[in-house]
């Protein structure tokens, strides 16, 4: 599903050149749950942000599902986003104004989905995260760990082929942290999401098929 060939990402020029990736590479197979670890500024937001396409690499190749991610035009990338490629984020990215039941069914709409399948495919996911009672509150109205299972039911709403998650558990507390991390691990076994989750949490390790560690801008282990 992914496969990435020796990708350098440096920021900067001259003296103040910093490189955040140096030749990574590495495959991700169909189905697969990949942890990418590091301490904070390692190189794995960097990396995510290339595989999705939201950021250039300066050398390398990054397939998605048989697709040269790195040669797209901005037309091209944005059909990606939309339709094989999904983020999470650690802020949740809500969208305040919206009901938890909204908010999943925003990237249904950008797909222009009917409204009778968008309403049923939103249901289908607030029951698969655990909130059907709690389709009609909005996002301050929530704790964080239900922030993210939104978060994660809006994630998946358009089918997509691969899930990007950055530090998904980074503003919630240990246990509510495990116990969402858990249910991303269910879904996207369900729903049969291909998913690279970066984290620092040593704890969320073990429920990934594999660990890739990253240490300085490089592929450690």
């Amino acid at each position: 599903m992914v496969a990435v060939q020796g990708l350098t990402r440096t920021y900067g020029s001259g003296a103040a050149a910093v490189t955040a990736l140096h030749d990574v590479s590495f495959d991700v197979a169909p189905g697969e749950m990949v942890a990418v670890v590091g301490r904070s500024g390692s190189g794995k937001t960097t990396l995510l942000n290339l595989l999705g396409g939201l950021d250039r690499p300066d050398t390398g190749s990054v397939r998605i599902a048989g697709h040269e991610v790195t040669t797209l035009d901005d037309e091209g990338l944005s059909r990606l986003r939309r339709d094989s490629v999904a983020y999470m984020f650690q802020t949740f990215g809500l969208i305040p104004a919206l009901t938890a039941a909204e908010n999943v069914g925003v990237p249904l709409r950008l797909r222009r989905t009917p409204v009778a399948e968008r309403d049923r495919r939103v249901e289908l996911l607030l029951d698969l995260v655990g909130l059907r009672d709690h389709a009609h509150q909005r996002p301050g109205e929530l704790s964080g760990g239900q922030q993210q299972r939104v978060a994660i039911a809006r994630a998946l709403a358009g089918s997509p082929r691969l899930l990007l998650a950055d530090e998904p558990t980074g503003q919630l507390d240990t246990e509510t942290g495990l116990s969402v991390m858990s249910l991303l691990r269910a879904v996207v076994e369900s729903e049969g999401v291909t998913a690279v989750v970066a984290t620092h949490d040593a704890l969320l390790m073990s429920l990934a098929d594999r660990v890739l560690a990253i240490s300085d801008g490089r592929v450690t282990g």
